[in-house]
């Protein structure tokens, strides 16, 4: 890994913790104005103090985030279908050169192990890799779940360690409840869990404590904060778990503090 590489993703880990909180908002390229997304502006510029890098296609960084912004930009450079088509026909969809242009700090895309177009996919990544390493970017691999496939140790650790090997950077994966640890020690490059689809607050943010604690490098997290009743608190009470140490029963009472303390200053005001 070279210095540039180096240097980009030193700028995303916590130079304490040595981990990170990525807040994700690119649902809109395949779900379109998803529920929390439909104003990203209004959505993600309160939420950019708080997260360590946004990971975000480039027509919503172009258009809905201040161009004066500190935190590093994860930029997703693949798609294709929406949410009515075959999601794994993606291919890439954002130049390297674009991405430079933009000042991201590293790209991503999908990969679908298991899934129709599972070789494409792979292949996108293998090509990405390639011209990524030339300017010194980071790259990645976001191990998208097939419709028949379990969200298992077993499932997971195989996509996962497919992504490192081809020559991902990071990998963005689900958290699994029984053996996690052994994704994690079968992976030989950092690994961020995915939020998913929207839960209770108390529990993703037992999630991340569970993650973090089987050898997790971090979140990158989207629905679970954005769509959360206050997305700012929530940013903030998972940001105490990954970088803090927080359990999650302080997590969630950091998290109703905060959600107090905001509907006071709202009467205040």
């Amino acid at each position: 890994m070279d210095w540039g590489i180096k240097n980009r993703l030193a700028g995303i880990f916590n130079a304490k913790s040595g981990r990170t909180v990525m807040l994700a908002v690119d649902h809109g390229y395949f779900q379109g104005p998803t529920t929390g997304l439909k104003n990203p502006r209004e959505t993600i510029t309160p939420l950019l103090p708080y997260c360590d890098s946004l990971f975000v296609t480039r027509g919503i960084l172009r258009n809905c985030v201040p161009a004066n912004t500190k935190t590093p930009i994860f930029l997703r450079v693949s798609g294709g279908p929406s949410v009515l088509g075959e999601l794994s026909n993606e291919n890439l969809t954002t130049s390297m050169k674009e991405a430079l242009r933009l000042n991201a700090a590293g790209v991503g895309l999908s990969i679908f192990v298991g899934e129709k177009n599972e070789d494409r996919t792979i292949s996108n990544l293998g090509r990405l890799v390639n011209e990524a390493e030339e300017f010194g970017m980071p790259v990645l691999a976001i191990t998208a779940v097939g419709k028949e496939m379990a969200r298992d140790a077993r499932y997971l650790g195989l996509a996962t360690r497919i992504a490192a090997e081809i020559g991902a950077h990071m990998v963005k994966t689900y958290y699994c409840a029984e053996d996690f640890e052994k994704v994690v020690e079968g992976c030989p490059v950092p690994i961020v869990i995915a939020g998913g689809k929207k839960i209770p607050e108390k529990d993703a943010l037992e999630m991340s404590y569970n993650a973090i604690s089987k050898g997790a490098a971090g979140v990158d997290m989207g629905r679970n904060i954005f769509q959360s009743e206050n997305p700012v608190a929530m940013m903030q009470a998972v940001r105490a778990v990954v970088h803090e140490g927080y359990t999650a029963d302080e997590a969630f009472e950091l998290f109703n503090k905060l959600k107090k303390e905001k509907m006071v200053n709202s009467v205040v005001e």
